[in-house]
């Protein structure tokens, strides 16, 4: 003998069927502090203000950053004791 049963309910109903407690007002409430703490700190993570953190930090680290460029590009080339005579 074979008994199939088929329920056509919404997932709220189902939830209040079986006694389960309504968690859509506090999951939207968390939500919503979410998505204000994300759109506070996404100014922290603009280039411009991560830039600037990292320029006052040390007043040469402009320098040191196009030192650091410049010897990054001359790795690619050649150094005059490797060339062949």
């Amino acid at each position: 003998m074979k008994v199939n049963i088929e329920i056509d309910c919404t997932p709220l109903e189902a939830r209040q069927f079986i006694g389960l407690p309504d968690v859509q007002p506090m999951q939207t409430a968390v939500m919503e502090r979410l998505q204000n703490q994300m759109l506070s700190n996404i100014e922290k993570v603009s280039p411009e203000a991560l830039m600037q953190s990292w320029f006052t930090f040390d007043p040469k680290l402009a320098e040191r950053f196009q030192d650091m460029f410049v010897t990054m590009a001359g790795l690619g080339g050649t150094r005059p004791s490797d060339k062949k005579k």
